[in-house]
């Protein structure tokens, strides 16, 4: 398998892997495509183009992605209708990243698919897993949600919560490794 496959498939790669040059070029390529983006003027009319090339979708209309927005590989990401990006996140998406219809995600979210092995003896690798946040979800400022999590419907992630595990449907998360607080408030 191709090294790019490898590591879309959550292979641990090496960084020093003979075929790593292949990851390097596209990171590289996100990067200058990051700088053009954020150096476009507050409602310019090609952020929503420059961030179709950077992504490879096109996000709909009702989408909004403010800049600054960071990414790490750029062709990874799905994101649905009625999502708000609000300005300074990042989007490490070499894993994949998925986000839903109606998703509010604040500023300086961080939303991270890659990791490196805790065994030292294996820390320059790097492997991958997938991010998936559903249909309503709410990502607060400044949280972060690490590799291989789901969070679920019309949830809530506090501001400032580092996101370990799972999140379950209608539900509010908070803290440091984030902990479920409470179910949430209907009419």
């Amino acid at each position: 398998m191709d090294i790019i496959e490898r590591l879309h498939q959550g292979e641990m790669i090496r960084l020093d892997d003979p075929d790593y040059h292949k990851v390097q070029e596209q990171i590289d390529w996100v990067f200058a495509k990051t700088i053009e983006l954020n150096k476009l003027p507050f409602g310019h009319a090609l952020i929503r183009e420059k961030i179709n090339e950077l992504l490879g979708i096109r996000i709909d209309e009702t989408t909004t992605v403010c800049i600054p927005f960071y990414t790490d590989w750029g062709k990874n990401t799905t994101i649905g209708k009625e999502v708000f990006i609000n300005m300074g996140c990042t989007f490490m998406d070499r894993g994949g990243i998925t986000v839903e219809d109606r998703v509010l995600i604040g500023p300086k979210a961080n939303i991270i698919t890659e990791n490196h092995p805790e065994d030292p003896e294996l820390r320059r690798y790097v492997y991958s897993k997938p991010v998936h946040i559903k249909k309503g979800a709410w990502i607060g400022a400044s949280a972060t949600v690490l590799p291989g999590v789901t969070v679920g419907e019309n949830a809530i992630v506090a501001a400032g919560a580092v996101v370990t595990k799972d999140v379950p449907d209608n539900t509010i998360v908070g803290g440091v490794p984030a902990k479920i607080i409470r179910k949430i408030k209907t009419k």
